[in-house]
Formats: structure tokens, sequence, C-alpha cells
């Protein structure tokens, strides 16, 4: 029973606490941003080569690794987008009263380099695990990446709650490419494709003639993505992340 249930404890503490860190280097004095960036984009770098090392390995400890790499990349490339490092050519408030369509198309300029930064990494993740046994790097960026892009979809239509206080005073000008609504159509289009796919991934854990660390994959990527739809839950709910 423990090989299902520490997996998603162990995501659970990774992902919140990588959370709090990168939030934590974001608001640390303006000269530390520098260095831990740099130490940020090594650490990037080795999980790189930890990814090409336990992509043929399978054993639970393996998929932990791969698993820890994969949010430590993530982790690089939202440090950066917070820094201000990688955001989009465009660096200015949306002016009022323009069109959705309009507004939508300065908000991808907005966003560009990082959203090319995330499809980059993403690719390279894949170039590393494609073939392999052991792909848990690849399933969980996967993951982050459609999570992430599902919640900027959901912010851009528009929600109630978004938590803005998350973003430093460098990135204010976001705040004006946010719609404001009690729901959009896309919300439960987005919970509903995350939780069945999601149950879809933990169903696998009890498969018959499934080994250990296939079960440490399944479980890690299945609350992996209960964890992002609870993340789309708190746009909706008046609950402080």
């Amino acid at each position: 029973m423990m090989n299902y249930i520490l997996p998603v404890l162990i995501t659970i503490f990774v992902w919140w606490f990588s959370t709090g860190v990168v939030l934590l280097l974001d608001r640390l004095p303006q000269r530390t941003h520098g260095p831990n960036m740099v130490i940020a984009a090594l650490l990037a770098l080795a999980s790189l080569y930890a990814l090409f090392e336990t992509s043929s390995v399978t054993t639970p400890l393996a998929v932990y690794e791969a698993f820890v790499a994969a949010i430590l990349i993530w982790g690089c490339l939202e440090l950066a987008f917070l820094l201000g490092v990688i955001t989009g050519p465009r660096r200015e408030a949306c002016p009022e009263g323009v069109s959705s369509s309009k507004r939508f198309w300065l908000a991808l300029q907005v966003l560009a380099y990082h959203e090319i930064a995330i499809l980059s990494a993403l690719i390279l993740v894949a170039i590393i695990c494609w073939d392999t046994p052991n792909q848990t790097g690849l399933w969980t960026f996967s993951v982050l990446s459609a999570m992430r892009l599902s919640a900027k979809l959901n912010i851009f239509l528009g929600v109630p709650h978004m938590n803005e206080d998350f973003l430093p005073a460098r990135l204010d000008f976001l705040k004006s490419y946010f719609g404001r609504r009690p729901t959009n159509w896309f919300f439960p289009v987005s919970v509903t494709v995350s939780m069945l796919v999601g149950a879809y991934v933990f169903h696998s854990a009890f498969r018959v003639g499934v080994v250990d660390y296939q079960v440490t994959v399944y479980m890690l990527t299945g609350t992996l993505i209960l964890l992002g739809t609870l993340e789309h839950w708190l746009l909706m709910l008046r609950i402080p992340d």
C-alpha cells in the first residue's frame, strides 16, 4: 500500500515546496536575482542530464529522480518569468476598450518568449525521454505545461479570483490582460477533462500486471494532474492559495 501512498505525499510536498521556493526567490532583493537565476539555470542543465541518466532505469528511485528533475526545469522557467528575464516583446499594459481578439493578440505578445521557452524545453525533454522505459520526466513536464496553459486561458477569459498578489511589481502590467468574470465557458471543460484524465491515470496504477516503478509513475502523474485541477478551482473559490 505504501507504494501507492508515498508518491502522492511526495508529489504534494515537492510541488508546493518548489512553488514556495520560487516565490521566495522572487521576493528577495534585486541584487540576488542574477546569481539565483544562474544557479537555477545550472540546476536545470543538471536536471536535463539526470533525465538522460534515468530514462533507461526502471526503478521507483529513478522515477522520483526524473520527477524532481522535471520540476526543477519547470521551476527555472517560472523563476525566469517572475524575475522578468523571459516574458515577451511587449511589456505594456493592455489599452482600454480593445476587442477580445485584440486583447488576446497583445497578451500573446506579452508572454511569447516564455511560451517559446516552455515549448523548447518540452521538445528537449521529449527528445531525451522518447521511446525510453522511464518517461516520468516527459509526463511530468507535459502535465505542468498543459495545466499552466489551461490556467492562463481561464485567467484570460475571466475568473473571479486570480490571486494577483503573487505577481511582482515588475509584472503589474499583466493584470490589465486578465478577465474578471464569475466564470467562463472554458472552465468546466478544462476541469472536467483534467479530472477525467487524472482518474484514468490513477486507475492505470491499479491494473493487473503493473510493476512497482509503473505504479510510482502513475501515482505521481495522477496526483500532479489533480493538484493542477485544484489550482483551477482556486481561481473560482474565495480560498487563498
